[in-house]
């Protein structure tokens, strides 16, 4: 299917009004993207606060770099995110992010990484497991990655905590997605965050359940063996200050990691099985590389290194669907991008599904082609942002390229997925870049 493109978002030819805004963003927040976002460096509106979308990489890097307390996140971020994750590092900014980083980063050194992988190979295992009872039938990849996924990550942040339910959690942290993490009206708007959005206020209940419920867990960790994410951050410390995080802090990092680290990585294997389906090249020669890694045994650490096209995989599914489609920054000063002025309190996107199929920046932007990944093949800085970048850059991107590297070689090297004609998901962004529908497919043995 070299000549066949995976299913893209059609992106609107014409600006686009207050109210028509608010329903897209409502529905899906990739039709508030221009189309000439694709073919122009900076695209700039008035729906009742001035905004800019940029696609141009050296403005990006002055957004997230250069000038990184200039453009803090917007406040519609801060607004849909605090309820559920406090002020994390997702949400912190200046001085108090700073800190937090310094204590967090230790936890995600190679070492500490690598640490955690078994969990991740018992997760894939598990994973082929349950697939191989829908052999012959379709199946929803979605769900079975989010499943995987969330083993992971409460495996590795609250492993032995026996009195944690992890499918309340589970739970909870999607009710709160589904249901409140949508724009409001008052956020387009731009009405200060103490003006009440309903949704939140009814879907914080739970997850304010699921905050107490982490606080026990975190004050009974007393023996200190550093076996997880929750003792590596109780033994963290920001190294300037000797500051170490109090119970709600550590809550708030762990839950954001959570909500973080599950849906996004489920969503690249998602995406990235599709493609696989969508092109069965692809699929055949990247059975052929885990297979002569694997054999019959599950993916671990030691294979990364191994499973290049794999992982060239991985990269080109979150070109094509960025779990984070779109960044939003708050312009704290005047400053000048793209030569156009930009004023104290101008919402600047970063509509990173755009840039990641801008028509200046790529070659056949909407071709899946996960050779664009080969070794020696560089991508140019801030044209390719999945975990953004700059200072802020994700914390977590080893551990979850890792994880996505282990599951998608388990499952590519036992088995062979096909399209389900009828079944193609479209990318639909709320929080995150999901494949409306779920993915289904076909499963066979390879």
């Amino acid at each position: 299917m070299r000549n066949a493109l995976p299913p893209r978002a059609t992106l609107p030819r014409q600006p686009l009004g207050l109210i028509d805004s608010f329903k897209a963003a409502r529905r899906n927040l990739l039709d508030i993207i221009p189309e000439a976002a694709l073919h122009q460096p900076i695209v700039s509106g008035n729906q009742a606060a001035r905004w800019h979308m940029i696609t141009e990489p050296d403005a990006i890097r002055r957004v997230l770099r250069d000038r990184l307390d200039d453009y803090p996140k917007s406040d519609v971020t801060k607004s849909i995110l605090r309820p559920a994750i406090g002020n994390s590092l997702f949400v912190a900014e200046g001085d108090d992010w700073r800190w937090q980083r310094r204590a967090a980063a230790p936890v995600f050194t190679h070492r500490n990484v690598a640490n955690l992988s078994p969990i991740m190979s018992q997760a894939a295992e598990r994973a082929a497991g349950r697939i191989a009872g829908a052999e012959g039938r379709a199946a929803d990849m979605l769900a079975e990655m989010v499943t995987a996924t969330f083993e992971v990550i409460s495996d590795v942040t609250f492993s032995g905590d026996e009195g944690f339910d992890r499918a309340a959690l589970h739970h909870a942290i999607d009710g709160y997605i589904n249901g409140a993490a949508k724009v409001s009206f008052f956020d387009m708007l731009n009405l200060p965050d103490w003006v009440p959005r309903p949704s939140r206020v009814v879907a914080s209940g739970t997850m304010n359940a699921m905050k107490s419920m982490a606080d026990g867990v975190i004050e009974a960790r007393s023996d200190g063996h550093r076996r997880d994410l929750l003792d590596l951050l109780l033994a963290g410390e920001d190294p300037d200050t000797k500051r170490k995080m109090t119970t709600p802090e550590l809550r708030d990092n762990l839950l954001a990691f959570i909500v973080a680290g599950h849906e996004t990585t489920a969503l690249t294997l998602a995406w990235a099985l599709y493609l696989c389906a969508f092109d069965q090249g692809v699929q055949d020669r990247a059975r052929a590389e885990a297979q002569a890694v694997l054999g019959e045994r599950v993916a671990a650490q030691s294979d990364i290194d191994a499973l290049p096209y794999i992982r060239q995989i991985i990269d080109e599914a979150l070109r094509l669907y960025p779990p984070a489609g779109i960044l939003s920054r708050s312009a704290r000063e005047r400053d000048e991008l793209c030569g156009t002025e930009i004023l104290k309190g101008d919402t600047v996107m970063l509509p990173v599904y755009a840039l990641h199929r801008s028509r200046q920046l790529w070659d056949n932007p909407d071709h899946f082609d996960p050779d664009r990944f080969a070794p020696g093949h560089k991508t140019a800085r801030f044209t390719y942002l999945p975990f953004g970048d700059g200072p802020r850059i994700c914390i977590g991107m080893s551990f979850a390229i890792q994880e996505a590297v282990i599951i998608l070689a388990t499952l590519l090297a036992r088995f062979r997925f096909t399209l389900v004609p009828g079944k193609t998901p479209q990318p639909v962004l709320i929080v995150t870049t999901r494949p409306e529908g779920g993915v289904w497919l076909n499963v066979d043995a390879a």
